[in-house]
């Protein structure tokens, strides 16, 4: 199927709802709302915050550390020499200043950096995905308003024909022209299209409820849907836009390069380290007699692991599971993503077929329904009859609604699959594809 005709199908697939004018809010609106004020979004910004600051950590690792070390108290001295001096209890309080350049890790701060970046980019893969997610809640809860709206319209005018189905039963069972069981019958079908209706109406109060709880906004009047954006023009060209910008499975690659780097940073352990660390002090002791001591030392400090009790093997084996575990994930995803797009390119193809064929079953339905009503007006045929049309056709508007709103959705979810719904702005933007 080309990309011409699939944008056109689609723009037919909401032709109904783009045949009034474009007033009331509209479906860009209630996305920017929902980026605004939805807690999904800012929940995952803040682990990409927290992504970030992990590599302000691993940078921190070259970086050199200054401290002071201070101490006050007491102490008692006593010895048996002859000549010593400041015996017995004295105040005594010491200072230090230490600071310590790490010049040789092992490859332990590089790789943490490594690994830190891929974190921020996983993060910010995942935030894609969240902000994507969040776009398709808000087209299906749009457009599921709509079609309840729609439904209980529907619903509303079945119940004011079959009402004047009943008074009509009733006239001709006056006359003598239908039976006791005419008129029971029409009353059953009213009191079943007043529950239909009140299904419809708790339906269309959870839509709104969905709607409003996704983007804050009361649904008022809402515009048309603008048209369905291009969609890919074959099942291969889907999925192979999928495997290459779905943010789900980007953020699995990332995360599979962070899991990589852990390997290296406990491996990094075995290796030796190197600092120069330089020390200044000052020790006061207060006494008779009173003495201070001062040092300044500068001095390249190493060191090598011999023994770590099998801690850092563990280490580096539970990393490399952890890589391991992320590589899977990545498959387990490509596969859930083929199936994704499969599924979302099959709906879509399926709703724009009962799309067309809702609309032949619909003026079908309308021609057999006035026919049996003149029929019955000359005593062709029976109430029943004509309440078995009158119900097909409302039937049929309906089944055309909901295919209406499932080919919608369906090419919202493929592009979602895809990785291609980015910002709430160009949705109403982009047009079809000539």
């Amino acid at each position: 199927m080309s990309v011409k005709y699939r944008c056109l199908m689609g723009a037919a697939a909401i032709a109904i709802w783009s045949s009034a004018p474009a007033v009331g809010d509209t479906l860009d609106e209630a996305v920017a709302s929902a980026f605004a004020t939805n807690p999904q979004l800012d929940i995952q910004r803040s682990e990409t915050d927290i992504a970030r600051e992990s590599l302000e950590q691993a940078r921190s690792g070259k970086r050199p550390t200054v401290n002071i070390i201070g101490s006050a108290g007491y102490e008692y001295v006593d010895t048996t020499s002859p000549f010593a001096f400041g015996l017995g209890d004295r105040p005594i309080a010491s200072a230090q200043v230490q600071a310590v350049q790490p010049l040789y890790t092992g490859g332990r701060v590089s790789a943490g950096i490594r690994q830190a970046k891929a974190g921020i980019n996983a993060a910010k893969s995942q935030f894609d995905a969240v902000e994507q997610d969040l776009i398709l809640q808000v087209v299906s809860a749009y457009v599921d308003v709509r079609r309840d709206r729609e439904a209980v319209a529907i619903r509303k005018n079945n119940v004011e024909v079959t009402s004047e189905q009943v008074r009509a039963a009733d006239d001709r069972f006056e006359v003598g022209v239908v039976t006791r069981t005419d008129v029971s019958l029409a009353n059953a079908r009213l009191e079943g299209a007043r529950a239909a209706l009140a299904g419809a109406e708790a339906a269309l109060e959870t839509s709104e409820a969905n709607y409003e709880f996704l983007t804050s906004l009361k649904p008022g009047e809402l515009a048309p849907p603008p048209p369905i954006p291009p969609l890919p023009a074959s099942l291969e060209e889907a999925v192979a836009v999928a495997l290459d910008g779905n943010p789900d499975l980007e953020a699995a690659r990332h995360s599979e390069r962070a899991a990589g780097e852990a390997i290296e940073v406990a491996r990094a352990q075995y290796k030796p380290q190197i600092n120069i660390v330089g020390t200044a002090g000052v020790e006061q002791t207060y006494g008779d007699p009173e003495q201070r001591n001062t040092s300044v030392s500068a001095v390249a400090q190493g060191s090598i692991p011999l023994l770590s009790g099998g801690l850092i093997k563990s280490q580096v084996s539970s990393a490399r599971l952890r890589r391991s575990q992320a590589r899977n994930q990545i498959d387990l995803l490509e596969r859930q993503i083929r199936a994704q797009v499969a599924q979302a390119w099959y709906g879509y193809d399926a709703s724009l077929r009962a799309i067309e064929a809702s609309r032949r079953q619909v003026d079908a339905a309308e021609i057999a329904y006035e026919g049996a009503k003149e029929e019955l007006a000359v005593g062709v045929r029976t109430t029943l009859d004509v309440l078995d049309q009158e119900q097909q056709l409302f039937e049929a508007r309906l089944a055309l609604v909901q295919s209406e709103r499932d080919a919608y959705v369906a090419a919202y979810r493929l592009l979602r699959a895809a990785g291609e719904l980015d910002k709430p702005v160009p949705i109403g933007t982009v047009a079809t594809s000539e």
